[in-house]
Parts: structure tokens; C-alpha cells; sequence
């Protein structure tokens, strides 16, 4: 990306100096994969303090790589190389650090006159007057600090070191006037030649961030802590979405523009809170986490958004009682449509889960997936209350905590218990070497939908999954169940501190899920 500043980094509002430490010097220097001074939040100052503390950190790694290679004539290699007008700003900028670093421990410094034979002689290098042999004589030194910091391996006698002289003589000279303007009180001297304020700017293409790199290290970072799954299914199309639409996979050449014509597209055939909350909020924390671990220096998706209308409301959020007993009395006695021949081409699995699906979400508040993933092992007895767990082992919880929740009797006198008890690995879909439960899972919650459509048991505005939450909630506390209970039964997190001490027992949650009436199937 032409125009950043280099070794300059820009994190949170604070800048730092940064820089790269050669891979086989990282052992001699802590396992360290980068150097970084701090420079503070003002740009300004940061770009006034840059110069001198990159010469610092070069300095760094130049001694790390005297320590690794003692034998070998790394002064001729130029590992950060910068053209001579850089390295005269970088001296300009550590002379001017220095003069006023002794200005503040030395009070004597400023009655010191200048020498005005060593200003003569800068004077007459600037010029061109002085052969290669003088001028290594008055900047020798300063030229071979640059060469062992690795900004340069121009040798002695060639044209690139005289050049190289003549640029560090003039810094010279600019520096020891401001000494003379600071000695008479007058800080706001600045050089003849703009270039020395100006800090070395990085003008070569970075190297590419591929985004599709980019999300897979993401989702593998999550998968560390137990999540990122949903993150994984749902996010994929959305990157191969940005991808195809700007043309290429290279994170550092993104830009707002092509965000914001994405973002355009996107809203030509999606709804405005699918583009806002789905696409544009996946490649807004993506890019965050990038710009967080250093893969990018900036998140250019921060600031690109999509308004959302205002949603209208018009009715509660959960089903109504008529509503939930239609589908609840529909799945009771659900039977497969027969085709020819009498022959019934649904598989028994495929049957019960849409006789119970609906039943079981009804009385625990679960969503739809977390029950079409249960297995025989996810039930149990335990001091005579009969318990489900809704666990992660078993697919996918959003949470990625299980939770334990008591079967109401109304599912155990409809035969629930029978049917458990009957069955052998997962309760709705055949288990299959290499196939994902969680997949299998959604495919017979995908089943249970469409049966739902055809029949008319879908209710508009009110989603299978978030129905059946509210409606428990709801119910709950119509029974006087408390809602740190309810929450335990649903999964959702505590509202305050509090809550989160203690546990909801066995027989608390068992006496909530009593107090749940029947519903008149």
C-alpha cells in the first residue's frame, strides 16, 4: 500500500516505532518476532521521534547479528535499506534528539560555542569541495554507524558512498544550526531542505494478506476456546461473496470504496439487516482480529455500515397458546404420506423427529437443532427425575455449555420415555462415519421445517426457533417460575453478577418444569 509511513505503527490511537526481526536472530533477541518503541498518540511527535528510534531498534538487531554471524562482514549488508536522503533525515533527527537530550541533563551545554572549523569544513563537503579521503575523515564515522545498522552497504570510493556522504554532511551542517539557533533561545529553526523533516516513506506494494488465509486462521483462533462454528458455516459464503465482487484475495489492498460498493450489491437482492448483521459485521470482526494480531495495520470495515429499518411489530414474539397447540397437535399424530403401492418413503427417524421436535422444544425452551442432535446417551435418571442434556458433544450449543433439562410428564405419558429407551445413537438421523452431526442435525431441522410449510403450522413473523424460547419464557413465568431458573433451563446468560453464583439444581429446575401446565392435544 504506496504512502505508509514506514516502521510507523498505528495501534489504537498510539503510535509505535516497529520492526521486523530477521528469523534467524529472533533466539538472540528473546524469541522476539518484532521490535517496538512507543512514540505516543500525536501523529506529529510520532513522526518527529520515528527517525531515532528505528536507528535505536537497527542498532538492536545490528548487535544481535554480530552475536549470530561474529565471522561474517555483515557491515555490506543492507537488511533495511534507505536511499541517502532518508538516512540524512534519520541523522538530521538523531542529532536534534540528542541536543536536546544534553540541553535537559547538562546545563553547561548551552553556553558551548559551535566549532566553526568543523562548520566550515560540512561546509565545503555539502559543496562537493572535499575529495572521498576528507570527507571520511569528517563523516566517516556517521556513514559506517548507517552501514552497521544495515540502511546501507555502499562502499568507500564508489559513487553511492560519496553521495551518501554529501546527504549526511548537509544533515550535519542543518543540525549545528539549530544548535546555534537553540544556544540564542530560538526553537523554531527549521532545515533549508524539507526532506530532512520528512521520515522515510514505504513506496513498494506489501506483501498480500489473502482473506480467505485470514478467515481460517480466525476460525481456527476460535475453535481454540470452543468456538467459531456457526462463525465457520455462516461467514464462508460471505468472504467468497467480497472476493468475487472486488476481484482478487488480498486483504491489504481492500479498500472502503470497495466495501461500500459490495455492500451496494449486496443490497440489491439481500435485506438490509442480513447485509448489516451478516456480511458487512463478519468482515468488520474479521479484519478487526487481523489488525489485533498484526496481519493488517488497519480495519477498513470499521466505519463501512449498513441502516437498518426500524423493525415494526405487530404481535408478541413467541406462538400463542391457539398457535402452539395447532402444531403441537399436528405433530402428535403425525403420520407419513403413503405413495404407491402403499409404500412409505420417509425414514422412521425423519418421522420422529417431527412428532416430537416440536413437543420437546415446547417444553424446554431448546432451539430446533439442539434437539434434532440428542442421542439415547443424553438422557438420563437421576434421583427419579428424568433428565435431558442438551450438550455440545452431541453438535452444536450456541453457548458451548451444556445444560440439563428435566422431561415434563406430559412427554413421558405421551411415550417419549418408550421411544428413548427404544432407540440406538441419535434420537432423529443415522449416524455415519466422516458425516458431521451438527450437518445431519440441521438437515432433519431443515425436514421438520418444510413438513411445518406444506401443512400450514408456520406462523408469520415468528421463527421455529426463537417461537418456542419465548413461549417458554413466557409460560414460565406465568407459572411464577423465577428467571434465573428459566434462564438455566434455556441456556441464556445471567442478567447481573449475582446470579452467576450458585448453581440451579436437578430439583429446582425439576419443580420449574412441573409447574409447565399441559397443553390440550
Amino acid at each position: 500500500m504506496a504512502g505508509k509511513v514506514r516502521y510507523l505503527l498505528n495501534r489504537n490511537g498510539r503510535y509505535f516505532a516497529r520492526l521486523v526481526v530477521p528469523a534467524d536472530l529472533r533466539k538472540i533477541l528473546g524469541d522476539k518476532t518484532e521490535l517496538r518503541t512507543p512514540l505516543g498518540p500525536d501523529y506529529r511527535t510520532a513522526l518527529k521521534l520515528l527517525p531515532g528510534a528505528v536507528a535505536e531498534l537497527q542498532h538492536q538487531i545490528g548487535q544481535a547479528e554480530r552475536k549470530a554471524h561474529p565471522q561474517t562482514a555483515i557491515r555490506h549488508v543492507a537488511r533495511y535499506p534507505l536511499m541517502p536522503k532518508e538516512i540524512a533525515a534519520v541523522n538530521y533527527a538523531e542529532r536534534l534528539s540528542f541536543d536536546e537530550l544534553i540541553r535537559n541533563t547538562d546545563p553547561r551545554y548551552a553556553n558551548m560555542g559551535i566549532d566553526d572549523q568543523f562548520a566550515e569544513r560540512l561546509r565545503d563537503a555539502r559543496s562537493g569541495k572535499l575529495d572521498d579521503d576528507e570527507l571520511r575523515q569528517l563523516i566517516g564515522r556517521r556513514i559506517e554507524r548507517y552501514r552497521t545498522l544495515g540502511n546501507t552497504s555502499a562502499e568507500y570510493g564508489t559513487p553511492e558512498w560519496r553521495e551518501l556522504a554529501i546527504a549526511i554532511s548537509l544533515s550535519e551542517y542543518e543540525a549545528l544550526a539549530r544548535t546555534a539557533e537553540r544556544n540564542d533561545g530560538d526553537w523554531a529553526g527549521q532545515p533549508a531542505l524539507p526532506h530532512l523533516t520528512t521520515p522515510p516513506v514505504e513506496t513498494m506494494e506489501l506483501p498480500p494478506v489473502k482473506l480467505r488465509r485470514l478467515f481460517a486462521d480466525y476460525i481456527a483462533s476460535r475453535s481454540l476456546v470452543g468456538k467459531g462454528t456457526e462463525a465457520n458455516r455462516r461467514w464462508l459464503p460471505v468472504i467468497d461473496s467480497l472476493i468475487k465482487h472486488i476481484g482478487h484475495d488480498d486483504a491489504q489492498k481492500l479498500t472502503k470504496a470497495d466495501l461500500r460498493g459490495w455492500r451496494d450489491a449486496l443490497m440489491t437482492k439481500l435485506a438490509p439487516k442480513t447485509v448489516s448483521d451478516v456480511y458487512l459485521a463478519s468482515v468488520r470482526t474479521i479484519l478487526q482480529w487481523a489488525v489485533t494480531n498484526d496481519r493488517l495495520e488497519i480495519n477498513v470495515a470499521a466505519n463501512v455500515r449498513q441502516e437498518v429499518p426500524k423493525k415494526v411489530r405487530n404481535r408478541e414474539k413467541g406462538y400463542t397458546l391457539t398457535e402452539a397447540t395447532h402444531i403441537l397437535a399436528a405433530a402428535k399424530v403425525y403420520v407419513p404420506p403413503v405413495h404407491d403401492f402403499a409404500h412409505v418413503q420417509e425414514a422412521p427417524l425423519t418421522i420422529a423427529a417431527k412428532r416430537w421436535t416440536s413437543l420437546l422444544c415446547a417444553f424446554s425452551g431448546a432451539r430446533v437443532v439442539e434437539i434434532t442432535q440428542l442421542r439415547k446417551q443424553d438422557f438420563r435418571d437421576e434421583s427419579g427425575v428424568y433428565v435431558m442434556r442438551i450438550s455440545p458433544d452431541a453438535g452444536t450449543v450456541k453457548t458451548g455449555l451444556y445444560r440439563d433439562v428435566p422431561v415434563h410428564s406430559q412427554l413421558i405419558d405421551m411415550g417419549f420415555r418408550d421411544f428413548v429407551d427404544q432407540s440406538d445413537g441419535p434420537l432423529f438421523y443415522i449416524a455415519q462415519t466422516g458425516r458431521s452431526p451438527v450437518r445431519a442435525a440441521r438437515t432433519v431441522a431443515a425436514y421438520v421445517g418444510k413438513w411445518m410449510h406444506a401443512n400450514d403450522l408456520t406462523v408469520a413473523s415468528v421463527a421455529p426457533n426463537h417461537g418456542w424460547r419465548h413461549r417458554f419464557k413466557t409460560v414460565g413465568r406465568e407459572a411464577g417460575i423465577q428467571d434465573r431458573v428459566l434462564d438455566a433451563l434455556t441456556g441464556h446468560a445471567s442478567t447481573t453478577a449475582g446470579d452467576a453464583y450458585g448453581d440451579v439444581t436437578i430439583a429446582t429446575k425439576a419443580k420449574a418444569i412441573a409447574k409447565l401446565p399441559n397443553y390440550d392435544l
